[in-house]
């Protein structure tokens, strides 16, 4: 039978480490904990908020309601020629399912290495590195829906992937629990590795031929170099998304900026670097009590130990009032703010 924690400590299942406590929670591990703890929910008129990695979470403050702690583990798979079909429960830590895939010789997810987190919260964020994102491999998930009890899949055109962002993100905030993800990979790679990052590190290696391990191998090694391990310092990764303009304003900016990194889109608009953006407004290790910027990544914002969401969220208010009077360019969140 589930059991319903009260008071419990959040901080503990987030990689920000900011205090926190749940007023209820729950870990399920399958379907029926799942439906248990939605129906006690309901029952007692409770807001239902799920945490999976807490890789991708600021917590501002206690939590009221059910926090339904998302532990889903499954891996199944099916070959289909060329192709394969893998289906992951949706609380699998995704580096260890991107490391298990590499493993096995398939092809796909080699690019999406060390991305913190869970299945489940990749196609919600359509998380994405280095050349490729989920939705070039996703084939469909399952979904609980909180208010009818339905288990219902989704195809990818129905969640309307989008630049770090889906439907789960928008309309079904809130409302569903992503309960496995099917992916479908390959025998044959099709490797990319069209990011500098990447063609500078596989020239590190010696490596002029590369295969799917050394994608692999080298997006682990840039993603370490680069970025902090929350393990030691608590962070969320990347806590802004780089932001797209018009082909117009970025013409503007280049003029003025000729250096600012900037990635051209298929539709005509332009993405550009906001840990560049941040870095120019002087932001770059800058502290705020005891958040501040890292010193290597100014897209990534840390907790150097002792500090409270609230502290973290007015820092990066002042990053976001920075690049907003400097570039004139609105920064959005990636993390979420609980």
């Amino acid at each position: 039978m589930l059991t319903i924690q009260h008071n419990i400590d959040l901080g503990e299942h987030t990689t920000f480490g900011c205090p926190a406590r749940a007023e209820h929670a729950a870990v399920v591990t399958n379907i029926q904990d799942l439906q248990e703890a939605v129906a006690y929910a309901r029952d007692k008129g409770l807001a239902i908020r799920v945490l999976g990695g807490g890789s991708n979470v600021l917590l501002t403050g206690n939590v009221a309601g059910l926090v339904i702690i998302n532990q889903i583990y499954q891996r199944a798979e099916c070959v289909d020629g060329h192709d394969v079909h893998i289906r992951f429960g949706s609380g699998e830590n995704w580096h260890d399912a991107v490391t298990w895939t590499v493993s096995q010789g398939w092809s796909g997810m080699e690019n999406l290495a060390l991305i913190p987190g869970t299945v489940g919260a990749a196609p919600m964020q359509n998380i994405g590195a280095y050349g490729v994102e989920q939705a070039s491999i996703f084939e469909e998930l399952e979904a609980f829906h909180f208010e009818s009890g339905e288990i219902r899949k989704y195809t990818a055109v129905e969640c309307d992937f989008g630049y770090r962002v889906s439907v789960f993100k928008r309309e079904l905030r809130d409302k569903v629990m992503i309960t496995s993800v099917t992916y479908r990979l390959s025998l044959d790679p099709k490797l990319v590795t069209s990011y500098r990052d990447v063609q500078e590190e596989l020239a590190a290696m010696s490596i002029t031929t590369p295969r799917t391990l050394d994608i692999y191998n080298a997006v682990v090694s840039v993603r370490t170099r680069k970025l902090p391990d929350p393990r030691v310092i608590g962070n969320a990764g990347s806590f802004f998304m780089n932001p797209v303009i018009t082909a117009e304003q970025a013409s503007e900016l280049l003029e003025k900026y000729p250096t600012m990194p900037n990635y051209p889109q298929s539709d005509g608009t332009v993405k550009v670097a906001a840990g560049w953006l941040i870095e120019q407004c002087g932001w770059k290790g800058a502290r705020n009590g005891a958040s501040g910027v890292h010193d290597r990544q100014a897209l990534v914002l840390v907790n150097h130990g002792g500090a409270v969401g609230s502290e973290v969220l007015e820092l990066a208010e002042k990053i976001q009032r920075s690049v907003a009077d400097t570039f004139g360019i609105t920064l959005v969140r990636e993390v979420n703010v609980w």
